[in-house]
């Protein structure tokens, strides 16, 4: 189980401490213009980077992206080997600029499918960022949100602990972070795909036309101008939420 990350200082009010993307489109933005859609995922790397630079600049405290999902495997061979490739090369360019800028990068994933040559670069990136706390950068590869659900139940039988909420949430693939409170999808999908099906109970949805490739700054404002304006209840009465009535503990672990 990762250690908890522990972010150097909270956001400014209204902003969202952990913002969640599905970013969608990097295939159709290469289909319109003519290009193998490994050129769209290339221009969604460069998407991520701009986006954590901004979260980075709005205090955000963790951003968790989903990369490559348990069903991509299904998608043609050389796309599936064109984005494995895509991985080792941003880790060995982008990680000394990360580390550099106090970002703490993890992997959420089942790491069984995965080459050896991809598993070490991995671990090495968790390793080389492990000592920041600005900004956790969670990067979903080969991830699913039922097989998150599943290995932490078994997770939990195999040690013999009750399973209950907290103890299931403490065996998820993200209990370092804490729920998400924004979940953005671009493309025009309006689905989550399997992403983050425990850890969204009482997440705010986000859904824009915008190919991922596209995204950039003026596109998270407004996803965060969104997310201000809405009112979070937690299973509370809109007047109980106004007026700031404790929530109970489950409620709180979501919060």
């Amino acid at each position: 189980m990762a250690s908890p990350f522990l972010p150097s200082s909270q956001p400014p009010k209204g902003v969202p401490s952990h913002v969640a993307i599905v970013m969608d489109g990097n295939g159709r933005w290469a289909q319109k213009r003519w290009l193998p859609r490994v050129a769209g995922h290339k221009r969604g790397v460069d998407a991520l980077q701009k986006t954590v630079q901004c979260c980075l600049d709005r205090r955000v405290s963790a951003l968790t992206v989903f990369a490559f999902s348990s069903e991509n495997w299904n998608r043609p061979t050389e796309e599936v080997t064109g984005l494995m490739e895509l991985l080792v090369m941003a880790l060995s360019r982008e990680v000394p600029n990360l580390k550099k800028h106090g970002v703490r990068l993890y992997f959420p994933g089942n790491r069984s499918q995965l080459s050896a040559r991809v598993v070490q670069g991995l671990e090495a990136a968790e390793a080389d960022t492990a000592g920041n706390n600005r900004l956790a950068l969670n990067v979903c590869f080969n991830y699913g949100g039922r097989w998150d659900v599943v290995q932490a139940a078994r997770r939990l039988a195999q040690t013999g602990r009750e399973i209950t909420e907290q103890s299931l949430s403490e065996a998820t693939a993200l209990s370092h972070v804490g729920d998400p409170d924004l979940l953005i999808r671009t493309g025009g999908e309006l689905r989550i795909s399997n992403f983050l099906l425990w850890q969204s109970a009482y997440t705010e949805l986000y859904f824009t036309d915008c190919l991922w490739p596209d995204f950039d700054a003026a596109e998270l404002d407004k996803a965060l101008t969104d997310f201000s304006g809405r009112q979070r209840r937690f299973g509370q009465t809109a007047e109980q939420s106004a007026a700031g009535e404790p929530l109970d503990a489950a409620e709180q672990r979501h919060a």
